[in-house]
């Protein structure tokens, strides 16, 4: 029957491709190389106030992943010395962030929450507001995969910021069982940054 065969022929194909994407995101740098195009430089900017963007939690007291490895790694970055104030931006991931920093060893009273944001827009425009008037010109941490939007967004919002990525797509491509969840994310933030540019939000 001719809407068998029609039918078949469009399933075969949707199954060839689905195990070429498979080949490509498993065996090739592809995810390495997208996490790198949105990163950015990875340079080793300079001042005395840091940024870090939360990303969602698991319960009340428990950060996401990525939430969790940018704290370590704004922790890690505290600790090389320079910075006298720290903001941690989110609504429910805001606190979070400042427990983990302050078990880092950060000291309590230069962390500022920004509590109201649930969204890089909103981490952007609050913040912004938050820093207007300082004269340095802010270090912000997030993942590599966030960084291009998250930059673009601040920068929109009236604040300029120097890029300190880490890598997190990238740390979870190295392990092969993980390339698909850093796919997945990548694949996410790719429609979240056309759905910014839509908006004019970068």
């Amino acid at each position: 029957m001719p809407f068998l065969r029609r039918a078949w022929r469009a399933f075969t194909v949707l199954a060839a491709g689905i195990g070429v994407l498979v080949l490509i995101v498993t065996f090739t740098p592809v995810v390495s190389w997208y996490a790198r195009l949105l990163a950015g430089p990875w340079d080793d900017p300079k001042s005395d106030t840091m940024i870090v963007l939360g990303a969602g939690i698991i319960d009340s007291i428990t950060p996401g992943p990525s939430t969790y490895w940018r704290a370590i790694y704004a922790g890690r970055f505290y600790r090389e010395g320079g910075f006298t104030r720290v903001v941690a931006s989110g609504k429910e991931v805001g606190p979070l962030i400042r427990d983990f920093l302050v078990c880092q060893g950060v000291p309590a009273e230069i962390i500022e929450v920004e509590g109201k944001s649930t969204s890089t827009r909103e981490n952007a425009v609050y913040t912004a507001r938050m820093l207007a008037g300082s004269a340095s010109t802010p270090v912000l941490v997030t993942s590599d995969y966030h960084m291009f939007r998250a930059r673009r967004a601040f920068q929109k919002a009236g604040l300029n910021v120097q890029p300190r990525p880490f890598p997190d797509c990238l740390k979870r491509y190295n392990f092969i069982t993980q390339r698909w969840s850093a796919f997945l994310e990548l694949v996410t933030e790719t429609a979240k940054i056309a759905w910014y540019f839509v908006r004019g939000w970068i």
